[in-house]
């Protein structure tokens, strides 16, 4: 049996101040391509298939148009996908019992009384039947309405506990669809910038993978870097796209599972994607970055001057030079002193002022009124997240 495996779409997501919609436009349709081209016998959908809660009517538009082009190919490929901790559960099963005609299923919340349980969906081939549940993000809160009266204190019990409840038949072939933040002995996993803030301080919303091992194949999405977890068959796909500048180095690509009988490791390939534009970092002198901006031009690129001496307008020069400019900071010895000097002096500061005053330090110049209002809306999506 052959399934691809995708995850952490972000439709709608924006790159700093730049709309990527005609990248996942691009990036999608490849992955269409690739289904045509490989046939698999499903499609698994790690969760964040949205960028945000309330999708924006042009990220609905893409998404319909994704998955109108996996349904009009000939015979149907299933599409099995969950809700992630962007999505909004109610607004990402609107429309699902239509959906499941054309053989997409979309789970979005876990049981909330006795008699529901996972979403399953049973596959078939040479060796027999395969078992894919259907685990959407979780919150403890959630878990503990599930099991009244006892105590769910974090996301481990919660997701363990959930799982223990189905009684799977573990003499099956059986594959989990996920999205949490699952570690494995170590507890290390490879993150990025455009994760980090929805990650708890202290690891506290990390679920250990000991409860996942015994399924054949294990399908993550929430880290956008693809790694395995654990185990080789515990796997993150990782982003279709890079989402940060973190994530300059990363390949970016398509998870191809195929599973043979019980018992059998899967074979796990990589089929790559490209973006028709690249995300990557540019450290120099402002004359050596001018110089190599031609292969970089029509990227998208952060850029760090390491001048010594003062630079007039250096943004209005990258400009005549890069088409799509991330952000431009200054890195010499003298930014670096004030840098230290200000940690001291910042420690009273609140986040907003603390960092008004680093970027002020770092550009030459204050923040914009549009740049300090997504600050404080990211600040504020920080504190809240503390809350909940």
């Amino acid at each position: 049996m052959k399934l691809f495996h995708i995850s952490d779409l972000h439709i709608g997501k924006q790159l700093y101040a730049y709309s990527l919609r005609e990248e996942q436009e691009d990036i999608l349709h490849q992955i269409v391509e690739q289904v045509a081209i490989h046939r698999p016998d499903a499609i698994l959908i790690a969760g964040d298939i949205y960028d945000k809660s309330v999708p924006s009517g042009e990220a609905y538009e893409i998404f319909d148009h994704f998955l109108n082009e996996i349904a009009s190919l000939d015979p149907q490929i299933p599409v099995c996908m969950i809700a992630g901790n962007h999505d909004s559960a109610l607004r990402l099963k609107y429309a699902s019992s239509f959906l499941e005609r054309q053989k997409i299923v979309v789970s979005t919340m876990i049981p909330t009384t006795e008699e529901e349980h996972l979403r399953k969906v049973i596959l078939q081939d040479e060796y027999g039947e395969v078992a894919v549940y259907l685990l959407p993000f979780l919150k403890p809160g959630q878990a503990r309405v599930l099991f009244p009266g006892q105590e769910i204190t974090d996301y481990d019990m919660a997701v363990r506990k959930v799982l223990e409840r189905e009684e799977i038949d573990f003499t099956k072939r059986n594959i989990l669809v996920a999205h949490q933040f699952f570690v494995g002995g170590n507890g290390e996993v490879e993150r990025c910038d455009s994760e980090l803030m929805y990650l708890s301080v202290g690891g506290i919303d990390s679920v250990h993978t000991d409860m996942v091992e015994a399924f054949d194949y294990v399908a993550l999405g929430h880290i956008h870097g693809e790694q395995p977890v654990g185990k080789a068959h515990i796997r993150y796909s990782g982003t279709p796209l890079k989402y940060s500048v973190s994530e300059e180095h990363h390949e970016k690509g398509i998870t191809m599972v195929t599973l043979g009988e019980k018992g059998d490791s899967p074979k796990i390939e990589r089929i790559p994607l490209r973006s028709l534009r690249d995300v990557c970092s540019l450290r120099g002198t402002l004359e050596e970055v001018i110089q190599g901006a031609g292969a970089h031009r029509d990227d998208y690129v952060s850029i760090v001057l390491t001048d010594e001496t003062g630079l007039y307008r250096p943004k209005d020069q990258l400009d005549e030079c890069f088409d799509r400019i991330l952000e431009v900071r200054i890195e010499n010895t003298r930014t670096m002193a004030r840098m230290k000097q200000q940690e001291i002096e910042n420690t009273q500061l609140s986040p907003l002022e603390a960092f008004r005053e680093f970027y002020q330090m770092m550009n030459d110049q204050p923040m914009s009124e549009e740049e300090e209002l997504e600050l404080q809306q990211i600040i504020a999506m920080c504190d809240g997240s503390k809350e909940g």
